[in-house]
């Protein structure tokens, strides 16, 4: 079976032992590209399109599930989204949670044995795609149940956010959202905007997810501050929040939250 692949994977050496391994177990595969980091992944995706991504889970700028998530929120409609396995140095956690929600995986260093198995799901999955929106929609589970299964911290209860040579006690209960905006995370209240230096990934984990929903990479929204849902003309939505006048968007990977009762 012909087949296009892109590898996402920031140690050179790994990435050229990926692609030796590949040409082995499934000749006809051609490697489209080779990329070093999530975001230049992303573009690169989305420019090729090929049939298969192996993207690292840790890169520099955005793991690979950052990277997928924004893939799967940018990736054309009506386009069959390619087939993903995520590559990862042995760890329990992530090979139980791989397994758990059925995406596919490579262990680092590659084992014959286990990139032997992966070709040959990724071929039956390639040779029974549609490209219909039901394929799109089984990713788009999967990334949330690897987002989801992460090992959580105790939750938040102040956040520190300095204030000119102040350091402000902003309790989490008055954080109405958290933004990320370039290499700050916007915290929001009704009357007040601080800006702090933690990244919304580390700060998601001491969130509960019960109180706070993540409704886009970059966001995360106070559930009960939520006031409406609305659609644009491009049909995608946007939240009006109680106290804020902004609307946030809402990504494909979290548009399942809103679905009428």
């Amino acid at each position: 079976m012909k087949a296009t692949a892109l590898i996402a994977e920031d140690e050179p050496l790994l990435a050229q032992a990926l692609a030796i391994e590949l040409q082995r177990e499934w000749p006809a595969l051609q490697v489209v590209a080779t990329v070093a980091d999530g975001l230049s992944a992303v573009s690169r995706a989305l420019a090729l399109r090929p049939d298969v991504l192996f993207f690292d889970i840790r890169m520099p700028g955005q793991s690979g599930l950052e990277a997928a998530a924004q893939l799967v929120d940018d990736w054309p409609a009506g386009v069959a989204f390619p087939a993903l396995v995520f590559v990862t140095a042995y760890d329990q956690y992530a090979v139980q949670a791989f397994e758990a929600h059925a995406i596919d995986y490579v262990l680092k260093p590659h084992q014959p044995d286990r990139m032997r198995k992966t070709v040959a799901r990724l071929q039956q999955a390639l040779a029974a795609r549609q490209g219909g929106a039901d394929e799109l929609e089984a990713t788009l589970g999967q990334l949330r149940g690897l987002l989801a299964a992460a090992p959580g911290q105790p939750a938040l209860k102040v956040i520190q956010a300095s204030v000119g040579t102040s350091i402000r006690m902003v309790p989490v209960d008055e954080v109405l959202v958290f933004e990320a905006a370039d290499k700050y995370l916007r915290v929001l209240t009704a009357s007040h905007e601080y800006l702090i230096r933690t990244a919304l990934k580390d700060l998601l984990p001491q969130l509960d997810p019960g109180v706070f929903w993540q409704v886009h990479r970059g966001t995360v929204v106070r559930a009960a501050a939520i006031e409406a849902v609305h659609r644009d003309e491009a049909g995608k939505l946007q939240l009006a929040v109680h106290g804020r006048r902004e609307q946030l968007p809402v990504s494909r990977l979290y548009a399942h939250l809103f679905r009428a009762m």
